[in-house]
């Protein structure tokens, strides 16, 4: 089950929904509006290792805006962060900004209960495209659960993106044992 805007809200007020800054006028019938943040990255090496640390250069996005160029894999972040204490958090692009060839998430679209931070946006594009700090790029859509939860992301001990941050993480998928 989908969260409409009242039961957000009232998630909202009794905490088990967190979304800093919050503005009412971004909530929609049963989303929330996200915006990007200040912040991009592009990975330093021109081939990745799923094995290895990939270092990321992160600049600022200045104020004329940053045109994204297709053929590269730019990380952004959400300008939001957020808390999910007891719902199933998705992330998924506006259709406005679909619609100018842009793709905030390869993959990873769906949060954990307990994940608490800004979302790292895995973003790329099929024409070069400008854009700019807090623009709506995406929406946030809670989903209601099942059952009890037995260790929510932030108590995980091999959770890998829980310090808060306001600029993209890169993968750390080299953590993993494989």
């Amino acid at each position: 089950m989908i969260l409409t805007d009242q039961q957000i809200l009232a998630e909202i007020e009794r905490g088990n929904i967190v979304i800093e800054p919050y503005d009412r006028s971004c909530l929609g019938t049963n989303s929330y509006d996200v915006h990007l943040g200040r912040y991009l990255a592009t990975y330093r090496d021109a081939v990745l290792d799923a094995r290895k640390h990939n270092e990321i250069d992160v600049f600022e996005i200045p104020e004329e805006g940053f045109v994204l160029q297709p053929g590269t894999l730019y990380l952004g972040v959400t300008e939001e962060y957020t808390e999910s204490h007891a719902h199933v958090p998705f992330l998924e692009g506006k259709s406005s900004v679909g619609r100018l060839g842009i793709d905030i998430h390869a993959t990873a679209g769906k949060g954990d209960i307990g994940f608490c931070n800004t979302w790292t946006l895995e973003i790329s594009v099929s024409m070069p495209v400008r854009v700019y700090h807090l623009m709506p790029v995406g929406q946030l859509i809670y989903f209601a659960v099942q059952g009890d939860v037995e260790t929510f992301y932030n108590r995980k001990a091999n959770a890998k993106y829980n310090d808060r941050t306001v600029k993209p993480v890169e993968s750390m998928m080299w953590k993993n044992k494989f």
